[in-house]
């Protein structure tokens, strides 16, 4: 392939990283990572609400990895509140779980940076082979594609296994018991998710340079050198 296509290819492998390491930085810092639906338990047993009855028990919450905000109904009006992870839930939540996630999400950002700064270098400097050329180029590409994968599971399994939306719709209320009708992956997960999709097409737009896949190189020269020896 001439470099000059090669370069287009970069730069455009550049851009995309680059559009989504601002993409996460700005998911991280917002509520928008999933939004829920709650039921008043409490007071929809109380009253044996069923059918339409049941909108006046329930509320909705949406939260991201630092803070967020939401509406408890119990048939009495809407009592909006609001909440942060630190320190106000440290009690309630998976603490562990939630602090990897944060980690690993910022991990992924300075990744996905270092990949950018990569593929730049690529395009327009004289790259010379192990961690400054297609080696390093892969290699970014699937770390910082693993990093986004492992922030999502992470997530996820905070969300659905630990019951987090319950957690803190749960959390300091003595009197009502609320329960998760729902739960949707709002904005700033997709962002996450689109992230990892970028780095698993970067692979495929560094193959389309014409470099060969690592592994598939090793291949290559382990044959040719088994070959040579036959020959001697």
């Amino acid at each position: 392939m001439p470099n000059q296509q090669k370069k287009i290819i970069f730069c455009m492998a550049g851009v995309l990283s680059f559009l989504c390491a601002l993409g996460v930085v700005a998911a991280v810092g917002t509520p928008l990572w999933i939004k829920t639906t709650i039921l008043c338990k409490t007071g929809a047993l109380l009253v044996n609400a069923s059918g339409e009855e049941l909108s006046k028990f329930m509320g909705e919450m949406q939260y991201g990895l630092f803070h967020g905000e939401g509406i408890r109904q119990c048939g009495l009006g809407a009592r909006p509140f609001r909440f942060s992870f630190f320190p106000d839930l440290l009690q309630a939540i998976p603490v562990s779980i939630h602090v990897n996630t944060i980690l690993f999400s910022m991990i992924l950002v300075v990744l996905t940076m270092v990949g950018t700064a990569f593929f730049m270098y690529n395009a327009f400097g004289k790259p010379f082979e192990a961690l400054h050329g297609p080696l390093g180029l892969y290699l970014m590409s699937f770390i910082s594609g693993s990093c986004g994968c492992l922030v999502m599971i992470l997530f996820a399994s905070e969300v659905k296994i630990h019951h987090l939306s319950e957690k803190i719709a749960n959390f300091k209320e003595g009197t009502y018991a609320y329960k998760t009708q729902n739960e949707n992956y709002s904005t700033s997960f997709w962002v996450v998710f689109i992230c990892f999709f970028v780095h698993f097409l970067n692979g495929i737009l560094i193959r389309l340079a014409g470099f060969q896949f690592p592994f598939a190189n090793s291949k290559d020269t382990e044959t040719t050198n088994v070959a040579a020896d036959l020959m001697y």
